[in-house]
């Protein structure tokens, strides 16, 4: 079975300007520690024994600043694509699901999908998490990780949990 990491990184960082802006958003800049946010969040997923290759999606203005930092990292993802243009997370998502179905061996690929833009302090406890959705999601079922949310916040949506699966 194939496991992607798909790298979200189409982010505009106008939520953080004037420090972060559309050419140079926060996924982009070292904004704690000398990594940027997706140089931590390419490295944490590449710590995952599971994981067979990375897949970027990222917007065109972006691609070569993408590109660099990966390889100053030594990581050489399987495809970064491309996005025309901001159409958020779904399509994003559907995107690199095809080029993960399209590039494994076998139909039963499975993709972790990961925001560049969080922080994340605890890699081994993250590998460990990963390791078991992964597992899950090999027997058939979607996983997603969140948060409790501590105010109401439509913007981001809600996860409804559903029954513990063992």
């Amino acid at each position: 079975m194939t496991v992607h990491a798909v790298l979200l990184s189409g982010g505009s960082g106008t939520r953080l300007w004037p420090l972060s802006r559309a050419a140079y958003p926060k996924q982009l800049i070292p904004l704690i520690g000398a990594r940027s946010l997706l140089q931590q969040t390419a490295l944490r997923s590449a710590a995952i024994p599971a994981v067979d290759g990375h897949l970027i999606v990222c917007n065109q203005e972006h691609r070569f600043m993408v590109a660099e930092q990966l390889r100053s990292e030594r990581i050489q993802p399987t495809a970064i694509l491309l996005e025309p243009g901001p159409r958020n997370t779904a399509p994003a998502v559907a995107l690199a699901a095809l080029q993960s179905q399209k590039s494994a061996a076998r139909d039963d690929s499975v993709i972790l999908v990961l925001p560049s833009d969080h922080l994340i302090k605890d890699t081994a406890k993250f590998v460990s998490a990963a390791e078991k959705a992964i597992a899950t999601a090999q027997a058939g079922h979607l996983v997603m990780f969140g948060i409790t949310p501590t105010e109401p916040a439509t913007g981001y949506g809600y996860i409804k949990r559903g029954a513990m699966v063992t």
